[in-house]
């Protein structure tokens, strides 16, 4: 247990001399490109942030794409710093192009903290329900009237949401004109991927008004 705990602590003191050493080249060059006072130490503050979001982002399993964008930007803009300190500018004439770098990076920060905080992806219900809507064929005419379909066995109450009645009703019209016959439960359980139970509370859903 002891010699777990070393191993964390030194970890940890590793990683809080990186990012020490970090900050302060990142805030050097801020300095160096004309940012002065507090703006120039919000600048490695920033930097780190859009780290850590777009770290959270790809831990999550969500938007990978979006999150690995902005993590190599951040990374680049934390290494440029790093490398920029090391002699390689000098930072008593700092070229145009990274005062313009510098002058732009809170917009870039701004909005990639935007993304990575707002952007949510589709529930896989949604996409699934979507699919199939893009699937269905747009010449079949839809009928004026609910088409007959078989009564199910039980009408069991099960919560169905609006918009896969919906869909199942496209459905069932479509096999009524493509076969002339009401759509059964069986068919609509296979045509909707739905368990028994829920199939059986669409068809009922589906059922003209008094019958």
């Amino acid at each position: 247990m002891r010699a777990q705990l070393a191993r964390i602590d030194a970890v940890f003191v590793q990683a809080f001399i990186a990012a020490a050493l970090s900050f302060a080249h990142i805030h050097d060059v801020a300095v160096a490109a004309g940012q002065d006072g507090w703006k120039a130490w919000a600048y490695p503050v920033s930097v780190d942030l859009l780290l850590v979001a777009a770290w959270r982002r790809l831990r999550s399993g969500s938007a990978k794409g979006a999150a690995w964008c902005w993590f190599v930007i951040a990374l680049a803009a934390s290494l440029g710093a790093n490398v920029a300190t090391a002699g390689l500018l000098d930072l008593g004439d700092v070229p145009a192009w990274l005062r313009i770098l510098v002058a732009g990076w809170p917009a870039v920060a701004f909005l990639g903290g935007t993304l990575l905080a707002h952007s949510t992806p589709k529930a896989a219900d949604d996409v699934e329900l979507i699919e199939d809507q893009e699937d269905e064929p747009e010449s079949a005419p839809e009928p004026t009237t609910p088409p007959a379909i078989e009564a199910p066995p039980d009408r069991s109450a099960v919560p169905v949401p609006a918009a896969l009645i919906d869909h199942a009703r496209k459905v069932a019209a479509e096999h009524h004109t493509r076969t002339g016959s009401p759509i059964d439960v069986t068919t609509l359980r296979a045509r909707l991927g739905v368990p028994a139970p829920m199939a059986e509370a669409i068809a009922a859903h589906l059922m003209p008004t008094g019958s």
